[in-house]
């Protein structure tokens, strides 16, 4: 991962992406001289503004919630508690399921919501012999699920917008609406699906049991 085609690969994608949107730009006509192929590049930063600032203050809140030991407190204190109520097996996995699901409408990044849970949650469910893989697996279920339901969801705005082509009127409850039906059909399926996965007892991966 060190290798210098590696530590190169961001200006390689960067002048890949340049020199085909450069060439198609001139062929359909929307370049015409160079000052437009810089007004295409500003207006893609102005667009990805608002998640650089969302990015910047998630980072600032993981820098002091690691500084200041809450992430252990709580998945000790957290793995104490499900000990004590005897919470484990299916019904946790369909609860931490149904917790991400709902953070999902709110946080519409899968990394940064990983970074925030991560912390806490691995060590939690670690603490009660259970796999940080199968955490990931757990998280990465309910992060599917509301993804086409989220308002926050980085392709929401793409996909309201191919949507209008045929229907002018349509907005974000009818996107959502549209797709609440896949998003319900997608838990149950995922649910039984990984209830079977855990009752048969095959691996995660490679030397990843759950």
């Amino acid at each position: 991962m060190r290798s210098p085609f590696f530590k190169s690969l961001i200006p390689i994608l960067f002048f890949l992406f340049v020199v085909v949107g450069y060439v198609y730009g001139k062929i359909v006509g929307t370049i015409r001289e160079s000052s437009d192929a810089a007004r295409f590049m500003i207006a893609g930063v102005r667009d990805l503004a608002p998640y650089i600032v969302l990015v910047f203050l998630i980072a600032q809140f993981i820098s002091f919630f690691r500084w200041s030991n809450l992430d252990q407190i709580i998945s000790i204190k957290g793995a104490i508690f499900l000990e004590s109520m005897g919470f484990s097996g299916i019904p946790l996995f369909i609860a931490f399921i149904i917790i991400t699901m709902f953070l999902n409408l709110f946080i519409g990044s899968g990394s940064a919501k990983w970074a925030m849970m991560a912390p806490v949650f691995v060590p939690m469910f670690y603490h009660i012999d259970l796999s940080p893989a199968l955490t990931q697996l757990l998280y990465r279920i309910g992060d599917s699920i509301t993804n086409g339901v989220s308002p926050l969801y980085t392709m929401f705005p793409l996909i309201l917008g191919w949507v209008q082509q045929y229907d002018e009127d349509a907005g974000i409850g009818t996107v959502a609406g549209l797709l609440l039906p896949y998003a319900i059909f997608t838990f149950i399926a995922w649910t039984i699906l990984l209830i079977l996965w855990y009752l048969i007892g095959l691996p995660i991966g490679p030397g990843e049991p759950i």
